[in-house]
């Protein structure tokens, strides 16, 4: 019995052996393959930094055959990744955002930084004492420091550099405080871009020069070289702010007089990217739970530390990490070409745009062909333009905010500034006046025989005419009139002239702040009253009624300054009795305006461009030149004539007959709007005021 049982069990042993040994045999035999696809450096030959550490690391917690494909560049990466060559890669936020875009490569983890994030901020830091930190710091709605960054001379840390560069343009060109200034395929544009937005003297330094870097930008706002720095958000602090003083750069300034402005947006840590078409979902999640693991893992701690410069990882998706880096870096012109050429990719870009619908006030009685401007745009543009002629500016607004429509022409300045301030809508250009101003005046004219004139026109600094104004009877063109009664009164308050309108909450006060600081019969008047309008208001102190009258600008020249007298009107005085008071109102002219959460960086920049081609046409007639009489359409930038083509197709032509222009000026919402919103924004109630009078989504509100 007892041989029996012996012989059992050892049948039993040899079953289970022979049984393992099999087993582990078709095991080697069915072990699948990951490849990571790694860029050798030079620097990273040491023992402690190879990368087959990690490889035999995800070996053993994966049970794959984990390989290194060797590549010399994050481009090679991601075309290993694209043709299955390789299935992860590590690679910066730059390289994943673009085999995101291109090929839809995904991110599965990210690496964490030194604080155990994922990403870190860009921001944009100024002095104390600017007037971009003060902005930033008072309570006022409409006071906006990223746009007093316009003109300032910028800091950045390096060329094409992520936080110092490429977010804070991304930012500004995205929200349209920056026009794209040039070819917007071309990343070399950016360069004119800066130059354009910021002051020509911004520095982009070079690697080795004393700017250079985080710390370079902070030191180029530190000494005064520059007015705004744009660098991580904690660079004040390590650099700035120790508790040992001597470990600060020589260079800093005490902490407070630093000020950092919100983020403009995230740079992203590096991605483990993949082909989610090609790795199979389950390993995937097998992956990223092993990376994340590793801070947890002793046994991963050199790998993590010495390979992967990293105290850990951390699962994400691709919109997740890469999303708002995404937004901001495709307003970069040309970044994808830049990338696509730097990896040397095999794609091909182009806008997405197939038509362009740009909107125009339907004037009663004008007789314009709308379709000549869409014609001109099309043969530039290569995509259907429809010009919609639109009956109110409210209900351009509303379309641009809804997106129905593409871009718009606001005639009015104040349409324009309600479309800026209360829906982000944003100026890419202004008609210039056929004087090749952007914008017009203010008058305000006194009698010579005035003490507000001789106040004026002597040489003592202690007499004010302004001041002199309290009390006097005031002619105004009509109620709500810009240049006749709203500005003039905007600039008084500016100037802290007119006070104590703190109690004042609503359009209806105007009346009141006018008649409590002028005489209480001053004239605001009515349409069909005898000095309603400019030349009313003109007649009224003509006439001996008021003691100044507030018109727009040419008005006395026009009607009372003319060579010949009997041109003049018959109640004019001579013009010698007229003087003119200075008051800096400037009104802008028609705004070419957009919506930049609607219309990409790319679009918008060739739509602009578009437009500004019209200012290199002129129409010549009977014109000599090397011997022949030529009429036609004169291209200046390619010295051509053409023709045959009707007159009223050449730009110039364009500009004078619909627009009333002799040209189109690349602006921004700051440099075309930014001074009459500091007067009109004076006026208590004055957005509430054109949101109803221009009836924008009257309905809803």
């Amino acid at each position: 019995m007892k041989k029996l049982i012996t012989l059992f069990i050892s049948v039993i042993l040899l079953t289970t052996i022979f049984s393992g040994c099999l087993g582990n045999e078709n095991e080697e035999r069915t072990l699948g393959k990951l490849i990571i696809a790694y860029e050798i450096k030079e620097s990273s030959q040491e023992i402690d930094s190879n990368p087959e550490m990690l490889a035999n690391y995800l070996t053993e917690k994966l049970n794959y055959d984990v390989s290194i494909f060797s590549v010399d560049s994050e481009g090679a990466m991601i075309e290993a990744l694209r043709f299955g060559n390789a299935d992860i890669a590590i690679m910066d936020a730059g390289s994943a955002w673009i085999g995101w875009q291109q090929y839809d490569l995904g991110v599965m983890a990210a690496d964490l930084n030194v604080d155990y994030r994922t990403y870190y901020n860009s921001n944009a830091w100024v002095r104390s004492d600017s007037d971009v930190a003060k902005a930033f710091l008072d309570d006022d709605p409409y006071s906006d420091p990223f746009a007093l960054l316009s003109g300032k001379t910028s800091c950045h840390t390096g060329w094409l550099n992520s936080v110092g560069m490429l977010l804070p343009m991304g930012f500004l060109i995205g929200h349209g405080y920056a026009n794209v200034i040039g070819d917007p395929n071309d990343v070399e544009t950016i360069r004119n871009t800066i130059y354009g937005f910021f002051d020509a003297n911004s520095t982009i330094p070079e690697i080795g020069t004393p700017y250079y870097g985080h710390s370079g930008a902070l030191r180029c706002l530190s000494e005064e070289i520059g007015d705004v720095a744009f660098i991580e958000e904690n660079t004040v602090e390590i650099l700035c702010n120790n508790d040992q003083e001597e470990e600060n750069e020589f260079w800093c300034l005490e902490k407070e007089e630093y000020i950092g402005l919100p983020a403009f947006g995230q740079s992203p840590s590096n991605s483990v990217v993949y082909n989610p078409s090609l790795l199979d979902y389950n390993l995937t999640n097998d992956i990223t739970e092993v990376l994340v693991n590793m801070k947890n893992d002793p046994n991963a701690f050199n790998i993590l530390s010495d390979i992967l410069n990293t105290p850990g990882f951390e699962a994400v998706n691709t919109t997740s990490h890469l999303g708002s880096y995404s937004k901001l870096i495709s307003n970069i012109p040309g970044i994808s070409s830049y990338y696509t050429d730097k990896y040397t990719l095999n794609s091909t870009l182009s806008s997405s745009m197939e038509k362009v619908i740009i909107a125009i006030k339907n004037d009663t009685g004008s007789d314009i062909n709308s379709q000549i401007i869409s014609d001109y745009l099309h043969s530039i543009l290569g995509v259907e333009v429809i010009t919609y002629e639109i009956n109110s500016e409210g209900e351009i607004i509303e379309s641009l905010k809804l997106g129905t429509i593409d871009l718009a022409i606001l005639d009015s300045p104040s349409a324009a500034w309600i479309a800026w301030k209360e829906f982000e809508l944003v100026a890419m250009a202004a008609m210039q006046g056929m004087d090749e101003r952007t914008h017009y005046n203010t008058a305000a004219y006194v009698k010579m025989d005035s003490n507000i004139a001789s106040a004026y026109l002597d040489d003592d600094l202690d007499t004010n005419p302004y001041s002199l104004l309290e009390g006097k009877i005031s002619c105004h063109s009509e109620k709500m009139s810009l240049a006749g009664m709203v500005l003039p009164v905007g600039y008084l308050i500016d100037e802290e002239y007119i006070k104590n309108i703190n109690n004042s909450k609503n359009i209806e006060d105007l009346n009141d702040i006018i008649l409590n600081f002028f005489d209480t019969n001053s004239s605001i008047p009515e349409k069909g009253e005898s000095y309603y309008g400019n030349l009313g208001a003109l007649k009224c102190l003509s006439d001996d009624f008021g003691d100044i009258a507030f018109v727009e600008g040419g008005y006395l020249e026009s009607y009372c300054e003319n060579e010949d007298e009997g041109d003049n009107l018959d109640w004019c005085l001579n013009s010698s009795e007229y003087v003119g008071l200075p008051f800096d109102i400037k009104i802008p002219t028609s705004t070419v305006i957009y919506n930049p959460e609607n219309l990409d960086v790319q679009s918008r920049t060739a739509i602009l461009n578009a437009f500004m081609s019209l200012n290199f046409e002129m129409y010549l007639e009977n014109y000599s030149f090397s011997g022949k009489t030529h009429t036609g359409c004169y291209d200046i930038s390619i010295h051509v004539i053409d023709e045959e083509s009707e007159k009223e197709s050449c730009g110039s032509e364009i500009l004078k007959n619909m627009f009333n222009s002799s040209g189109v000026v690349r602006v921004t919402s700051q440099e075309h709007l930014s001074h009459f919103s500091n007067l009109v924004s004076n006026i208590p109630g004055i957005s509430e005021y054109y949101i109803e009078y221009f009836k924008i989504f009257e309905e809803e509100t």
